[in-house]
């Protein structure tokens, strides 16, 4: 089979869900543009800001994506490819695009505040600050890994620091420029269309003019970088800075597409479907962790539910940004698949092996797109640009995010210290910048990154539960998030209950006392939605 017809079959797929299934989903949700969102009611110039619906989608897909739908797939393909696309595509449509769309509209409905507070509204007060610090310390580790990730990047390619440099410059003057022009849509047009062109200009002139500093140095520069775009306004960084990159990853798919087309690659690896696999385990519940970002990922309800439904200029544009976005990144796991099996089986094993799923996803996709006639080197530098581009705006939006978290879970508490943390920016965006800086002196998050898949899965899992709870005590039927709901959860026991086990048979007791102690967070969440839904408590008012 023509990898063309994999990629035409499954955009056709994900392109009919979106206009039957999305269309459902919306409706069972009752979002209306009668009720103004929490960008108006709220709107405060820093966080809360109404904008144009492909200026979130930029924000939105530019955060949830980063180097997870790329990354995973390809790995999971150890599996066999079979396997993976039917999970990107079933998972994308039922799970990830439900739960992206449901977190969305559950913040609009709760002041535009994240999956925590929507926890305490519906659950309890202890519910919310058990999810609270589990998403708050997996913010964190996100952030050190990820800091930790990108410095190493620009030491390896001086070239990749530079564009990014000129990127987070461009983002800021577009920022400045799209504020004076104001509603002007002509404006916005031209200034979107010379920022495009600007960029992919500084792709090219950021491989001409290397920029080389060590990785202690970079690892500063990020994390201030971070607490920058953390207290800035979204308007004038985060959000223009994530709008233009993902047309990066536009650019990105579309070449990629029509570079197949032109190259017209056939899928050279077998339909065989493995059980097992060396250093994975098994394809149950392995390959539903593994796959995440394609398919369904928890971090998708922190960004949803933390930065931008505080952005939507009216409710219905969460159509199009949630349930939308998400089935964009599954045709790009798609994609990231076909990248690789156009190799056979033993090389892609040895390749991924030798060179990662980053560098082989570069060169996979590279050589397609150079069919178009582009030279392959620089071809392949530009997907590792893209996908290093999307690293820094995971980071930038997890520091906010993280900041968000932190002042939340000050909210309730009466002190003066907690009144500080939950209203002052500038001193909870520190105290996520300094816990980051610790972890990273430490090296600890290289122990601790291999729990981070279950730990995703299991926010995943966490999220469909307060949907289910918010949507049940609305009268609302809320079938299509519960069935999601017990499969993630059951995803999720099984992986954490394995790594536990097996951390504790290979003396690694951190991991599987950390895996134990998730396990139980899991339980206590669901007995506290049980008790909750049997006391039959009427919605608050924040969700009527």
């Amino acid at each position: 089979m023509a990898l063309s017809t994999l990629l035409v079959v499954s955009g056709i797929i994900l392109l009919a869900a979106y206009f039957t299934y999305g269309k459902y989903v919306y409706k069972k949700f009752k979002l209306n543009d009668d009720r103004p969102s929490p960008a108006h009611t709220y709107q405060d110039g820093v966080d809360y800001i109404p904008s144009k619906p492909i200026v979130v989608l930029g924000h939105h897909f530019a955060s949830i994506a980063g180097a997870g739908p790329i990354v995973g797939p390809i790995i999971a393909v150890t599996f066999g490819w079979v396997p993976a696309v039917i999970w990107i595509l079933v998972g994308g449509i039922f799970f990830g695009a439900v739960h992206d769309l449901g977190s969305l509209a559950a913040s609009l409905r709760n002041q535009g505040k994240s999956i925590g507070v929507i926890i305490q509204n519906n659950i309890g007060k202890k519910g919310k600050q058990l999810f609270i610090l589990f998403s708050f310390s997996t913010l964190i580790l996100i952030i050190g890994v990820f800091a930790d990730i990108i410095a190493k990047t620009f030491v390896n390619n001086p070239g990749v620091a530079s564009a990014s440099i000129l990127f987070i410059l461009l983002a800021v003057s577009f920022g400045l420029v799209n504020k004076l022009v104001g509603n002007s849509k002509k404006a916005f047009i031209l200034i979107s269309v010379i920022g495009v062109v600007l960029m992919y200009y500084f792709v090219y002139l950021g491989m001409q003019l290397p920029f080389e500093l060590g990785y202690q140095t970079w690892v500063y520069i990020l994390l201030a970088y971070a607490f920058v775009a953390s207290v800035a306004p979204v308007s004038m960084l985060l959000q223009p800075r994530d709008y233009l990159n993902s047309f990066l990853l536009y650019g990105l798919i579309l070449a990629a597409v029509v570079g197949v087309f032109i190259a017209n690659p056939e899928i050279t690896m077998s339909t065989e479907v493995y059980i097992t696999a060396d250093n994975l385990g098994y394809l149950f519940p392995v390959l539903f962790v593994t796959i995440a970002c394609g398919a369904i990922s928890g971090f998708h309800s922190l960004v949803a539910s933390g930065t931008t439904s505080k952005q939507l200029d009216k409710e219905s544009d969460a159509k199009v940004v949630g349930f939308g976005g998400m089935l964009i990144e599954s045709f790009l796991a798609i994609i990231s698949v076909g990248a690789v099996i156009v190799l056979s089986r033993a090389e892609y094993l040895e390749r991924l092996g030798q060179e990662g799923p980053v560098p082989l996803f570069a060169s996979g996709l590279g050589a397609m797109i150079a069919s178009m006639g582009i030279p392959e080197s620089f071809a392949v530098g530009f997907v590792a640009l893209t996908v290093s581009a999307f690293a820094l705006t995971t980071l930038d939006t997890c520091t906010r995010l993280a900041r968000f978290t932190l002042q939340e879970y000050f909210d309730d508490i009466k002190s003066p210290t907690a009144l500080k943390l939950s209203q002052n920016r500038y001193l909870s965006t520190s105290i996520v910048v300094i816990l980051s800086v610790m972890l990273l002196a430490s090296g600890s998050f290289t122990t601790l990154w291999p729990i981070f898949g279950s730990a995703n899965q299991l926010l995943a899992a966490l999220a469909l539960l307060t949907i289910a709870v918010w949507l049940i005590r609305q009268k609302v039927n809320a079938t299509f998030v519960t069935i999601p709901m017990f499969f993630m959860f059951t995803v999720t026991l099984t992986s954490l209950g394995l790594f536990a086990w097996k951390n504790f048979q290979s003396e690694v007791y951190v991991l599987a006392i950390i895996a134990s102690l998730l396990f139980l967070l899991s339980i206590a969440l669901i007995t506290l939605a049980s008790r909750s839904l049997r006391k039959e408590l009427e919605p608050s008012e924040l969700v009527k």
